[in-house]
């Protein structure tokens, strides 16, 4: 299966990546890539940068690069309401918006809180993907998670860095089989982004593509096969 599409990549802009979008668009589009989303690190995030950079977006020209671009943000869900790091009025502007759950900005929490805070996150109609829902330090109700992505035609991403050797997030090759299993069962739409932080990495699922192979997991509920699959399963 060929995958046309990365959404979640970052840029100097975080803090702790090293490119540039002009290097990163320029590696997506080497790659075969037809679709790039750029999604720094919300304010929350130690390093990263301000809302000001988020609210110049509207400055840069989405077809102007080696391929065409969306800009957007991955937030840090904050608490058990769902609370993420920007503002409704400013979200709503964002091309792309994926909401995770990172320890600098949250303390671990037993399943069933991890769980309510990953539902409320999901009513929130500007938010499209939640990313790396397989942390074994944020245990979750994979089941109820699948339904309500179902329901709220949110996004779930199988992450490739959490899948590496070496991944701070543990257990998480375990954790996407349940949640593979479950989004099958409840035929909830999946997206495999790479989480790159350098321009080597766009685009890569080295490890989550042979996972979903693995787990048999049907390529009609990936979206990264074509542009116009991955729009339509958008909000």
């Amino acid at each position: 299966m060929k995958y046309v599409l990365d959404m979640h990549t970052h840029t100097i802009a975080s803090g702790h990546a090293y490119n540039t979008i002009v290097e990163m668009a320029a590696a997506a589009k080497e790659k075969g890539l037809m679709l790039l989303g750029i999604t720094e690190h919300a304010p929350s995030m130690p390093g990263t940068c301000h809302e000001y950079y988020f609210q110049n977006l509207k400055a840069l020209d989405r077809n102007g690069y080696a391929l065409p671009l969306l800009f957007g943000v991955e937030l840090n869900i904050l608490d058990t309401d769902g609370s993420v790091d920007m503002k409704q009025e400013l979200l709503s502007t964002m091309d792309i918006a994926i909401a995770s759950l990172h320890p600098p900005c949250i303390p671990f929490m037993d399943k069933a809180d991890t769980t309510r805070a990953v539902l409320n996150v999901m009513k929130n109609p500007h938010i499209h993907i939640i990313g790396h829902l397989d942390d074994g330090r944020f245990p979750v109700d994979y089941e109820e998670i699948a339904r309500a992505a179902r329901d709220t035609k949110t996004l779930l991403e199988v992450n490739n860095s959490s899948l590496a050797p070496g991944s701070f997030r543990p257990n998480a090759r375990e954790n996407y089989k349940i949640m593979l299993a479950a989004c099958e069962k409840h035929q909830v739409p999946v997206i495999l982004n790479s989480d790159a932080h350098t321009d080597t990495n766009i685009g890569n699922c080295c490890y989550s593509g042979p996972l979903i192979l693995e787990t048999g997991f049907p390529e009609e509920l990936i979206v990264n096969s074509s542009v116009e699959k991955f729009k339509q399963a958008l909000k």
